[in-house]
């Protein structure tokens, strides 16, 4: 079974990925740490990951030890891991490996493009949604939980920037899938979202 989970950044969607995949005994990848870790690469080589060219050597050498790191999560790279999501050379490079992991043993894969491009015909398709403001909230409490410190409306600023990215990139923009089902999370605690998650998996599987 494929189970493909998108939304913008901070809707909960990796979360719910997570917790569905461990209730159905299913794989998971969190697409996204990806692009942090090519960004990453592209980061420790001095380059910037605007560059075409930096950024698909960074993702054609991309290995597993890259989703390890402790380093993958921030500003610096949440705006690495954007840049380099716009190249579609890099996109291309990394849509083998994508595909190769869900078609193994199946799987529960969270991103921007699952169910448009890496699996147009998933079993199962959620687009996980909420406003600006509540994923501004909960990624400022996730910030501060780190011990790291930054204004709430810098944190608002960047995410605003990151949809606008997202949506508006020509490579693989994020839009929801025709036959996605929408859960906006907006007033759902994490066990709530969950639930409700669970419940259209299972409505679409039996």
């Amino acid at each position: 079974m494929i189970i493909a989970i998108d939304g913008p950044a901070a809707a909960g969607k990796g979360t719910l990925a997570r917790r569905i995949a461990a209730a159905l005994g299913l794989p998971y990848l969190d697409t996204g740490l990806l692009y942090r870790a090519v960004g990453r690469r592209v980061l420790d080589a001095g380059n910037d990951p605007a560059n075409v060219a930096a950024a698909t050597a960074a993702a054609r050498a991309l290995t597993e030890a890259d989703f390890q790191r402790s380093d993958l999560r921030g500003p610096e790279a949440d705006k690495a891991a954007s840049q380099v999501a716009s190249i579609p050379a890099v996109r291309a490079a990394l849509l083998d490996f994508q595909r190769h992991y869900g078609t193994q043993k199946g799987a529960v894969l969270d991103g921007r493009d699952i169910g448009t491009i890496i699996f147009p015909n998933a079993d199962v398709k959620l687009f996980v949604t909420a406003s600006l403001e509540a994923r501004t909230q909960r990624r400022y409490a996730e910030i501060l939980g780190r011990g790291e410190h930054v204004s709430i409306e810098a944190v608002r600023a960047d995410l605003a920037a990151r949809d606008d990215a997202d949506r508006t990139r020509a490579a693989a923009p994020l839009i929801q899938a025709s036959d996605a089902t929408l859960l906006d999370t907006s007033t759902m605690n994490a066990d709530e979202a969950f639930a409700k998650a669970l419940s259209l998996v299972k409505q679409k599987t039996i």
